[in-house]
């Protein structure tokens, strides 16, 4: 275990973070203008953009939350590797980077929905597009902090509230201090970090399981032990891609895989507000280029060890987790040796343990062939055979950094420690930046008409943010929170300003009120489907239940109530914007030319 904290390793952290915080002085120190603070002087290098493009991009809802959801889902969730790199890199660096940086030159814009409301010359578009993000962007945020918070608080033994108040008042420190600059200079050294630590991850694991080809053997052999309430679903083992269809339970994994986490996640990375700035912080399209193959690489890295290890991760505890000796309570079938064995009950830290207190991460193992009882489901367990922490009711979201504290050297926790420290600080980081000048000058400016006046504005947002995340992070700990949470706001964005955003870069015809209807109607159809359709997103909200008296108004319509929200509100939004605009009088000439210089 990490827990026994050596003088060393306060000594290492201590290091790291004095680093951080001379490069939010040096980035304060060379923040001299509002350009400075916000797009950081147009003058950044490839390499630094693209470092920070992909420690922004990946954090710990990443590396925590969605490697714990590979370790339930299995290496289905590599798909979304796939999608993140040809979409989030490809896509985003060869098609929309040099017209959004060449656009937002002429422009003068410094963020996001400061671009879209000049290209469409519309304050309205502006303040709604940066109420949207100040009202929204924290709960992303706040899955990046629980993700880096809980393996804080495993590490250095402490209580969960204290290591998410600590982490909070230290990225507080340099954001609101060093601005954009700031911001970037740090997220290269981290993004550095992350690679460092992620790459050293992948080979660990390999190596205790027996190889490649040995550790994903194993996995596949696990596959008839996939718990009851995940098979129903559509669960075929780790290693297999789960059952497609429509009109059964049985697929709703599929769509949950395919629909939520990858394209959801995969297509919102394109109208990422935090992102979508960093193109306008180059000098030329030259340097998008550059940044882009050490952009893919880096996702390619980070992503796919954390989706593959979270998947091994099942191999790892079928082998090495501590047994189970749970009692017998009841005989099923003593003709076939089956019986059902009390396991596991919660402990105060929500944590599943056995009747000895062993915490999971754990293997369920038998002497004779058994029916096992997990939180109400059913659990075939073979003679001899065993399984891991995602059928003990364990938080998906304790998978990576349970398996770091029971696998790992505890040199290399220390390393993994800075690892994730690195991806969350650089993605809260931009995430409360970007926080802050949407209320600033998104908001403010355009409300009161005092431009150039906003900083302080800015950095009472970002505080503001900031304390909006710590909140939704200390109550919202479900097993799945961080991955769900960082779906909603990816797929909202999409359905909201993705229209908006690619029309206004490739469309002379798209008019502004094109563009006001489609984030109206994206935003509305997206808040609609998680309050009243989305099954658990709608039970967390409650207001479906206590309106209608179901937790989803589709609930007796098999797979829609696990249909991501983006499936319908994007191509809707996309249709009225298209439709919108060729019914509207087309900008001017005058402006068009403006937006379109040198194309």
């Amino acid at each position: 275990m990490l827990a026994e904290v050596e003088i060393a390793e306060i000594i290492v952290v201590l290091v790291y973070l004095l680093v951080i915080v001379y490069l939010g002085i040096m980035g304060y120190l060379r923040t001299k203008s509002a350009t400075d603070y916000l797009v950081a002087g147009r003058q950044v290098h490839p390499f630094v953009m693209a470092m920070s493009y992909g420690a922004t991009f990946i954090s710990t809802s990443a590396i925590v939350g969605f490697g714990g959801v590979a370790g339930l889902f299995g290496m289905s969730v590599l798909w979304l590797t796939v999608c993140n790199i040809f979409v989030g890199i490809f896509i985003a660096f060869v098609f929309l980077a040099p017209p959004a940086r060449r656009m937002g030159h002429h422009l003068d814009a410094h963020t996001f929905p400061e671009f879209l409301g000049r290209r469409y010359e519309s304050r309205f578009i502006q303040i709604f597009a940066g109420f949207i993000i100040f009202l929204f962007i924290p709960l992303y945020a706040a899955a990046v902090l629980i993700g880096g918070s809980v393996f804080v608080a495993s590490v250095f033994e402490m209580p969960y509230p204290a290591a998410l108040l600590l982490f909070s008042v230290i990225i507080a420190a340099y954001v609101i201090v060093g601005g954009l600059k700031g911001v970037m200079y740090s997220d290269a050294l981290q993004g550095t970090i992350m690679f460092v630590g992620m790459f050293a991850l992948l080979v660990f694991c390999y190596r205790f399981l027996g190889g490649v080809t040995e550790a994903h053997q194993k996995l596949s052999d696990l596959a008839p032990l996939a718990p009851a309430n995940l098979q129903a679903i559509g669960h075929r083992g780790w290693t297999a891609m789960p059952k497609f269809g429509w009109g059964s339970p049985e697929y709703n994994l599929w769509w949950i895989v395919i629909g939520t986490i990858t394209m959801g996640v995969g297509i919102g990375v394109l109208a990422q507000p935090q992102l979508v700035v960093r193109f306008m912080t180059v000098r030329s399209r030259r340097e998008l280029n550059r940044a882009a193959l050490v952009g893919g690489v880096f996702i390619l890295v980070m992503t796919g060890v954390a989706f593959t290890v979270g998947s091994l991760s099942n191999a790892y505890f079928a082998e090495n987790g501590p047994e189970l000796t749970g009692r017998v309570v009841k005989v099923l079938d003593a003709e076939k040796n089956l019986a059902l064995l009390q396991l596991m009950s919660q402990n105060e830290a929500g944590l599943w343990q056995d009747v000895e207190g062993k915490v999971a991460p754990v293997k369920l193992f038998g002497d004779v062939d058994q029916q096992v009882e997990v939180e109400g489901q059913t659990v075939a367990l073979q003679k001899g055979r065993s399984i891991s922490i995602v059928y003990a009711g364990g938080l998906a979201d304790e998978i990576i950094p349970s398996y770091i504290i029971s696998a790992m050297p505890k040199w290399f926790g220390l390393l993994f420690l800075l690892t994730l420290l690195s991806a969350a600080m650089s993605t809260l980081s931009s995430q409360f930046h970007t926080v802050g000048t949407s209320i600033g000058r998104d908001v403010y400016e355009q409300v009161t008409g005092q431009h150039g006046k906003s900083t302080t504005i800015t950095r009472i947002g970002i505080v503001i943010g900031i304390i909006y995340a710590v909140v939704i992070s200390y109550y919202q700990r479900e097993s799945t929170f961080i991955a769900r949470a960082t779906a909603i706001f990816f797929g909202l964005c999409a359905s909201a300003f993705l229209p908006a955003f690619v029309g206004g870069l490739f469309w002379k015809r798209m008019t502004r009120a094109g563009a006001i209807s489609s984030m109206v109607v994206g935003f509305v159809i997206t808040a609609f489907w998680l309050t009243f359709i989305k099954s658990q997103e709608a039970q967390t909200i409650g207001l479906s239940e206590k309106l209608f008296g179901r937790v989803s108004l589709l609930l007796d319509h098999p797979n829609w109530p696990v249909v991501d929200p983006l499936l319908v509100a994007l191509p809707v939004s996309i249709v009225v914007a298209i439709g919108v605009s060729l019914f509207t009088q087309p900008p001017s000439k005058e402006h068009l030319d403006k937006c379109f210089r040198g194309r």
